[in-house]
């Protein structure tokens, strides 16, 4: 067997455990991009804070053309927040018919937020006969481990979630999304507004790809599909959260007031044809001290459950996933594949190449 050839699309904070993983899983990664002068030009090695690995870093401008040419067996994207942000990576993939995978939130089930991109991306890796799919943490933790404890019920009315994560540990792009930083009459126009409007407004969005979906109306997409339901209406509420002294974020560069958002919280409602009702919400912010990570679910109905996370380390555990889910993307069918049309993801106690099938 021989290893699998792996390209990295970023080379910020997640990439030094995502290319790590590849390696320690037994596969390679033979080519990285990135659009950060002061990152391109490196060695893989300095990131990964290792010995070099005689892979220089390129200009993201560069990808196509490379991609192309090394026909690697994946490229793990892991840049930005929102599908149109990786819309240059993920047809460069696509068009040089290289498969990919990313770390991007809108991107677990992007139909629902961002139809028309969704299927540009997935006309072209069919013709192309490569997949393209989004994983991460959320593909677990918000995902698998809620519809396999579904399972376990004889009926259910609501699943309520509710996840939270320090911003500090994914980049600017992210906390930029949550609007860390800003005052709260800046967050209300440019995070908050865009859901105070009519339903028609919103599916006019959507189908424009205008719409600013929080990480939890893909989520609740994803679950709904998952668990055979049939959404028949969905709301995001975004109120910004704030802190009562100042807090420093190296991320941002900055130190923020007193009483400026410090990220938001995002509520999700998702009302089905079958009566369940999906209500999650994720808490991404600059943490004061003593704050940790949670993941709490509870599904009501016959009988009650409850599974409770505290302190998952969640960037260790989206870079893992993103390399675990590399077999399942291989096998996959073209097209652009959700991860609810994938296996669960899986424990690779084998060299990845393992279990791509032959």
């Amino acid at each position: 067997m021989s290893k699998l050839r792996i390209a990295q699309y970023g080379c910020g904070k997640m990439s030094r455990y995502s290319m790590r993983y590849v390696y320690e899983k037994g596969a390679e990664i033979v080519a990285a991009f990135d659009v950060n002068p002061a990152v391109v030009g490196q060695d893989i090695g300095s990131i990964m804070g290792c010995e070099n690995k005689g892979v220089i870093v390129q200009d993201a401008s560069q990808a196509c053309k490379v991609l192309a040419e090394l026909k690697p067996d994946a490229c793990l994207v892991t840049t930005m927040s929102l599908l149109r942000d990786l819309k240059d990576p993920l047809m460069a993939c696509a068009r040089s018919g290289v498969n990919a995978i990313t770390i991007c939130e809108e991107a677990i089930y992007p139909i629902n937020s961002s139809p028309a991109l969704t299927r540009e991306i997935d006309e072209l890796a069919k013709k192309t006969g490569c997949t393209i799919c989004g994983t991460g943490y959320q593909d677990v933790f918000w995902g698998n481990l809620i519809t396999t404890l579904a399972g376990a019920m004889h009926t259910i009315r609501k699943i309520r979630g509710r996840s939270s994560y320090n911003v500090e540990d994914y980049g600017i792009a992210l906390a930029k999304a949550h609007g860390a930083g800003l005052d709260l009459k800046a967050f209300e126009k440019d995070i908050a507004s865009a859901d105070n409007i009519p339903e028609a407004e919103r599916k006019a969005l959507i189908e424009k790809g205008d719409f600013l979906p929080s990480y939890m109306w893909n989520v609740n997409g994803w679950l709904a599909a998952s668990l055979g339901l049939t959404v028949t209406s969905q709301t995001q509420k975004c109120v910004p959260m704030t802190h009562s002294a100042e807090l420093k974020s190296d991320t941002l560069g900055m130190t923020i007031p007193a009483g400026r958002a410090t990220g938001m919280s995002a509520v999700v409602t998702t009302e089905t044809q079958e009566g369940i009702t999906i209500e999650s919400e994720c808490i991404g912010k600059v943490y004061a001290p003593g704050e940790v990570d949670r993941n709490d679910w509870t599904l009501m109905g016959e009988p009650d459950t409850q599974v409770v996370i505290t302190k998952p380390s969640t960037v260790e555990l989206t870079c893992a996933t993103l390399v675990n889910r590399i077999p399942d993307l291989i096998n996959s069918a073209p097209g652009y594949v959700t991860t609810d049309q994938m296996p669960v993801n899986s424990y690779r106690v084998k060299p990845l190449d393992y279990y791509v099938k032959k």
